[in-house]
């Protein structure tokens, strides 16, 4: 037994990779592969293997999207945040109420649902998803304040609709509820996963400030008990533990760490290995015989939330912002739904209030279209919308500045854009500030030694080690020695 299980296992992920190799050129989110793989081996397709455990895909799930979240966290700017955060925390609350109401209406309108149902329904998808959106905007080469609204968004709008769609299912079940207290719940699970993910990040920060002479191992061992704690806080305090990870993943993200480069490519690492377990668990849940009956639902759903729902509250709720139209119209495009709607799908399962799937199997069969229309066109609406970024060279061989003391010393990276530049020069003919080493060339992915023969031509990617104060001065001293092209 434990031998077929041994195998399935790599089976599942070794078609995984086949998949998404195959599929590369077509731009296929690789959490869509995953999705497949899922519903192909699961009890209602092959049957090779049966799940039905909506419970301990929750659990699962909460645990993935933790890693999911502080890599999302670890990787963004706090600089990018400072015109984002007001938007970004609007949608992420009031957007949240706001789709879901309009797509209740318009889905009670055409398909002839009571109101309450089709709020239920709506309640579920009505927050975009985080790992869905951190996966699919992964290296992707779009605007940076964009992206970082988006991500935002989606990190922090899990409270509200965790409470929409609770608060609707006990009404249903006939609770006694105080619309006060409701709003006060709301207001903690929100500002106190804020508040203790940034405080845990505080500490962490000093506590690997305080840490000497450590492998890089252990810093990532560290890593993965900081976001067990951040979230489990938070749980402990009766407020939101995903919240609470990002936003430690946010503080020590901005912090100089020792094997800093080191810690992000592992967080990254986690969150993408993290990504497909989730995926391919949510695979085996859908029960893909029910969806003749539904279907149309489960489209007319997709389009009223993508088309309608959510562009409204979008225009609305950043009109008196300084976002451009274009940027308004690609934040609306970009809410995909994922992980999130399918896991507040099992609640009304595990309620007994879908004895039949039907509503799970309308969030599910909603939630793929999103990923595929939605996702797998973001870089191309991107580009129409005059969006997208001059995409950075890719690198293979880098080098990081390990210490773990204080230091004023920085390795930085220039890269000589051979877009922008043309010409040569010889790093002997570099007057560079004291005390600056060219330590490392990079050319098509080659490594050069350097020395003070050695050409620097256009494309190449330079090391150099440089004091913090001479920052400046040694990447204007290397670019001026080359023609600016007009």
């Amino acid at each position: 037994m434990h031998l077929s299980i041994f195998l399935l296992i790599g089976l599942i992920i070794a078609l995984i990779v086949l998949i998404a190799s195959f599929f590369k050129h077509w731009n296929v989110p690789l959490i869509l592969i995953a999705l497949a793989i899922g519903i192909i081996f699961g009890s209602d397709v092959t049957g090779i293997i049966y799940f039905d455990n909506a419970e301990l895909t929750k659990q699962i799930t909460d645990i993935a999207l933790m890693f999911i979240l502080f890599a999302g966290g670890y990787e963004t700017k706090i600089k990018d945040l400072k015109n984002i955060l007001k938007p970004a925390l609007l949608l992420s609350s009031i957007g949240v109420l706001l789709t879901g109401v309009i797509c209740a209406l318009l889905f009670s309108l055409i398909f002839k649902w009571d109101f309450l149902h089709s709020l239920l329904l709506s309640a579920i998808i009505s927050s975009t998803d985080a790992s869905a959106i951190f996966s699919i905007l992964r290296g992707s080469n779009i605007d940076k304040q964009t992206t970082s609204l988006i991500k935002l968004e989606s990190a922090t709008n899990d409270p509200m609709a965790i409470i929409f769609t609770t608060f609707l299912i006990q009404l249903f079940q006939g609770y006694n509820f105080n619309t006060f207290s409701t709003i006060l719940i709301f207001l903690w699970l929100f500002i106190g996963g804020i508040a203790i993910g940034i405080l845990i990040g505080v500490l962490s920060k000093i506590i690997i400030k305080k840490i000497k002479d450590l492998d890089a191992g252990y810093y990532h061992l560290l890593i993965i008990g900081i976001i067990f704690f951040s979230f489990g806080i938070a749980e402990l305090c009766n407020a939101n533990g995903l919240m609470a990870v990002f936003f430690t993943g946010l503080i020590l993200g901005n912090t100089k760490l020792p094997y800093n480069n080191r810690i992000a490519a592992f967080t990254d690492t986690l969150s993408f290995i993290t990504n497909v377990i989730i995926y391919v668990l949510l695979g085996l849940l859908a029960l893909p015989s029910k969806f003749p009956e539904i279907y149309l639902y489960g489209i007319g759903l997709f389009l009223i939330l993508t088309l309608v729902a959510r562009p409204v509250s979008v225009f609305l709720l950043t009109a008196f912002t300084k976002l451009s139209i274009q940027k308004k119209t690609f934040i609306s495009w970009s809410g995909i739904r994922g992980t999130v709607p399918i896991v507040l799908a099992t609640y009304p399962l595990i309620a007994g209030l879908d004895p039949n799937h039907q509503m799970f199997n309308i969030i599910f069969i909603a939630v793929i279209l999103s990923i595929v229309v939605q996702g797998s066109t973001l870089n191309k609406i991107a580009n129409l919308l005059k969006l997208g970024t001059k995409k950075r060279k890719n690198v293979l061989n880098s080098m990081e500045l390990v210490t773990v003391h204080d230091t004023d010393v920085e390795l930085i990276e220039i890269f000589i854009d051979d877009e922008l530049y043309s010409g040569e020069c010889l790093i002997a003919d570099l007057n560079l500030p004291p005390n600056s080493t060219i330590t490392m060339i990079n050319r098509n992915n080659e490594v050069i030694a350097p020395s003070g023969q050695t050409v620097i031509l256009p494309g190449d990617i330079l090391y150099v080690l440089v004091e913090k104060n001479n920052i400046d001065m040694a990447i204007d001293e290397i670019l001026s020695n080359f023609e600016k092209i007009t």
